[in-house]
Parts: structure tokens; sequence; C-alpha cells
């Protein structure tokens, strides 16, 4: 590479100087950048000759900006039939964070620190979590051109926001006597599905969407099973569960196979034979499954907390379907369910994701089953010994 100063005169008079590098990318190709400072044109040689010599060079004359690759990873979302929630999410982090941030910056002129910097920003103006995924997107959108062959590298991999462990949320689990007081609610309140709804929930630990796209011919009353096969999305679109882990058959208890016997019989007729159908007929929406069927449920039980103070304070429900979903989780636990079989009735990805959840359950049961023994020991030994040696 050559550095040399340029001089010359604009067409209102006025004369210019700037440090040109002259040079010849990977390919070949000669190309020549300007720069005030002869000091930034030397820095920049350093680091272009490195990156040349690596095949990671871009010239910015090849490059396209941040917000013109994200739209080229939004549509490849939308190629690959990505969930509309899923793309709904994207598209606001390019929307209110990303092009704001950057979006007219070129591929080719990013750099690790100046990324790095990104980030800081992200978590100095929103909550770690946001600033976690913002940077996930970004770092895909980078990735997305990077296949495409509009940048060489991509130099978000590896700069991530993580989460301090005091900030995880809590998984939170009824109690038994409040899923006994759920359930009893349940059979009282005027919703003829909320009986079901609430056993299927807290018995088999389906997600919200599988519940809302759960299908009759999915019902084995004999058998006592339920399968999924397929999920309703947050537009009530069906479609196959959230990953292939997601299919699976789930053992019913009797009282959840009775009260579907019963729910059955009235159970309206709907476009995808759904057991728990709209008024229209059609997928429950999330919103009314929670609000108008487990609501009700949770104030019937005294399941409700109040927020705020004075005037401004509400009432709200306790728990969500999620919650139910955990305490599903809870009680094959502590049944001393392996591991294993609880991954594959949640529909966990992989058995990570199941200790990674529950896994001070694991260990609690575990202990508990330690005391229990200990106690026996401690109470049967010298029984025991005095009868061998009677």
């Amino acid at each position: 590479m050559a550095i040399r100063k340029r001089a010359w005169t604009t067409p209102a008079g006025v004369e210019r100087t700037a440090w040109q590098v002259d040079y010849r990318d990977a390919a070949g190709a000669r190309r020549s950048k300007q720069f005030a400072r002869k000091k930034d044109a030397e820095a920049w040689s350093t680091q272009a000759t490195w990156h040349v010599s690596q095949g990671t060079h871009t010239p910015d004359s090849q490059s396209i900006t941040i917000t013109k690759a994200a739209e080229l990873w939004i549509a490849r979302g939308e190629r690959e039939a990505l969930e509309p929630s899923t793309l709904a999410a994207y598209g606001q982090h390019v929307r209110l964070h990303i092009r704001p941030l950057c979006g007219d910056r070129k591929l080719s002129q990013l750099t690790k620190p100046i990324v790095e910097g990104y980030r800081d920003t992200l978590v100095d103006t929103l909550s770690r979590p946001m600033a976690a995924r913002v940077m996930r997107s970004l770092s895909a959108i980078v990735g997305e051109a990077q296949r495409r062959g509009y940048v060489a590298q991509n130099v978000c991999a590896g700069v991530q926001v993580k989460r301090a462990q005091r900030e995880k949320s809590k998984v939170v689990i009824p109690t038994k006597d409040e899923l006994r007081a759920l359930v009893a609610a349940a059979g009282q309140v005027a919703e003829p599905a909320a009986l079901p709804l609430v056993l299927i929930a807290v018995f088999t630990g389906l997600r919200a969407s599988e519940l809302r796209g759960a299908t009759w011919r999915s019902v084995d009353l004999k058998k006592c099973t339920l399968s999924v096969d397929q999920r309703a999305d947050f537009e009530g679109t069906i479609g196959a569960p959230k990953s292939g882990s997601g299919y699976r058959t789930i053992p019913l208890p009797t009282a959840a196979v009775k009260a579907l016997r019963e729910w059955k019989l009235r159970c309206p007729a709907s476009d995808h034979d759904l057991v728990f159908p709209s008024i229209a007929k059609k997928v429950m929406t999330h919103r009314y499954m929670t609000m108008n069927v487990l609501g009700p449920v949770q104030a019937e039980a005294g399941l409700m907390d109040v927020v705020g103070k004075g005037e401004a304070a509400t009432s709200r429900t306790r728990f969500t379907l999620h919650d139910l979903r955990h305490a599903a989780a809870s009680l094959w636990i502590e049944q001393r369910v392996s591991a294993k079989r609880i991954q594959g009735w949640m529909g966990h990805s992989s058995i990570q994701v199941t200790f990674d959840t529950y896994g001070h359950l694991f260990e609690q049961a575990d202990q508990d089953a330690a005391v229990a023994s200990a106690i026996e020991r401690e109470l049967f030994a010298p029984t025991s010994i005095q009868d061998a040696t009677a």
C-alpha cells in the first residue's frame, strides 16, 4: 500500500489537501481511500494490509449500510417462513433501536471497538434483556450480509450482553394449595371450558399456543394421553410446534380425562375441531384465554394480587398460563420422574434447557430423598441391630 499527499482545487476555487492510500484488494482490483490526517491514513493502511492478506477486507464502494443489510435479513426471515411474532420482534429491533443507532454506517466501516460502543449504548438505554436481544439481531444482520458477500467478516460475533445472575427471572410455581384452589374454582365459574383447560394446563404443561391449537384428534380418552402436533401463533394461525422436540405425547390423569369427556359433549364445533375454540368457533386468542377464562377462575379462587396504592391500586391475576406449565414440571419432579422424560413431556429442545429452568427443583428432590433416607436409618437402624443380636 502506498500513502501520498493529494492536493486539488474545488470548483469554488478553494484549495484542498488529503492523504490518500492506494492499494489492491484481495481480488487484485485497484482501490483508494482518503483521510484528512496522515496518521489516520497510516493507521488504516496497517489495518487494511492485514485484512487484505487474510481475505477479510471489503472496500467501502462494495459495502452496504446496516439499514440495507437489515432489510435483506428481514426478507430472508420472510422467505424462511418465520413466525409473524418473530418477524415483528425483529422489525421492532431494527426500527426502534438499530436504525437510529447505526443505520447509516456502512458494514465495511464496522470494527470491534465500534460494535462494543454500540453494545454499551444499548445497555445504557435499554433493559439488559432487551439490549441482549437487539445485539443478537445486529449480529445476525451482519452475519446475513457476510453470507451474501457484502462484508468479509462479522465483527459483531462474540459481542454479547450478559445478564447478571440476579437479573434472571425466577420461575413462579403455584403451591399445591393454590393449585387445589384453582381447580376447585374452575369447576364453579360459569365458563364450562375452564375446568378442562386448567386441568390440562396443570397436568400436561402445554404452552399457551399449544393449548390454543389443541384438537380433539390429539386427545385419546381411552389411552388417557394428549399429543402435541401443532400450535396456534399470536395471530391465530395453526402451524407446526415450536421445534421438532415440540411433537410429543403426554399422559393424562383420570380427573383430566373425565373433565375432557364431559367438555367434549358441550364443546361447540369449530373450523379445526379445536378443544378450546373461541366464541366465533375459531382459534381462541391468548388474551381471551388469559383474561376471560383463567382470570375469573383466579378471582373465584382468591388468587388476585393488589398492585399500586390508594386510588391507583388495581388487582391482577397471580398466575399466567406459563406458570401452570411450571407447575406441571414441578409435580413431575416431585414424583421422581426422570429429567429426560420431563424434557420430552415439556417439549424442551435439550436436556440443558430442562436443567437450566428446573435444576433447583431436581436438587431439592434429591435432598428431600436423602433426608427421608437419613431419618429412616436413624429411626430403624438401632432396632434392626438389636433384633439381629437378640
